[in-house]
């Protein structure tokens, strides 16, 4: 009998992960988007109305489902002045004042990044667009939910720190992306994981009896 209740322990755990991972609330309603824009609006100084639309209507359009946010970002070579301080400091440094308090953030809500890798050249292939900047890197952001990424674009403790993040990058760009195919993410390895431990356990009590 004991062993059943091996497998059903790794089930419950992965019962948990899941209620912590995956959005059960639903997509957002037309309230939560106007008290979300409303709380955006009043910190227009970060801004601007076109990006502000932009993100009206990626709410307004909730899915309910996860997406990815895709990010490429150019950082000086040179230093550059702390905005607290002004000390010149190294671009990566300056960022990370703003990236690892909203990382602790993104995590607590199932959040995390997805890819990131550094530029390694220039554009191959590009037509329609802008010269290449010189992209330092690109990172895909995993969000649980729209209603996940404007929590965290309207908490208050962005607006002070804000200000690390436009000095540090001297260029960037961000769109969301819905996943169109399955990634091997922490739905697939924690399972296997699970699965793997539950299985040497069961072997384990298994040979002890």
């Amino acid at each position: 009998m004991a062993p059943l209740w091996i497998w059903l322990g790794a089930l419950g755990l992965y019962a948990l992960f899941s209620f912590w991972y995956v959005n059960w609330s639903g997509p957002l309603t037309t309230e939560e988007v106007d008290g979300f824009m409303a709380r955006l609006e009043a910190r227009a100084e970060e801004t601007t109305p076109e990006r502000l639309a932009v993100v009206r209507r990626f709410l307004e359009n909730d899915d309910g489902k996860e997406f990815f946010m895709a990010n490429l970002a150019r950082l000086p070579k040179e230093p550059v002045a702390d905005p607290n301080t002004g000390e010149l400091r190294p671009a990566p440094e300056v960022l990370r004042e703003y990236t690892g308090p909203f990382m602790r953030k993104l995590f607590g809500r199932a959040g995390h990044p997805a890819f990131f890798a550094r530029a390694a050249g220039g554009y191959v292939e590009h037509w329609g667009v802008e010269a290449d900047p010189g992209w330092s890197f690109v990172g895909m952001i995993r969000y649980r939910s729209r209603r996940d990424m404007a929590e965290l674009a309207a908490h208050p403790s962005f607006g002070p720190i804000h200000a690390y993040k436009l000095v540090a990058m001297t260029h960037t760009l961000a769109f969301p992306a819905t996943p169109g195919m399955a990634f091997f993410g922490p739905r697939v390895w924690l399972a296997l994981l699970l699965g793997l431990a539950a299985a040497i356990i069961h072997i384990l009590f298994g040979a002890r009896g």
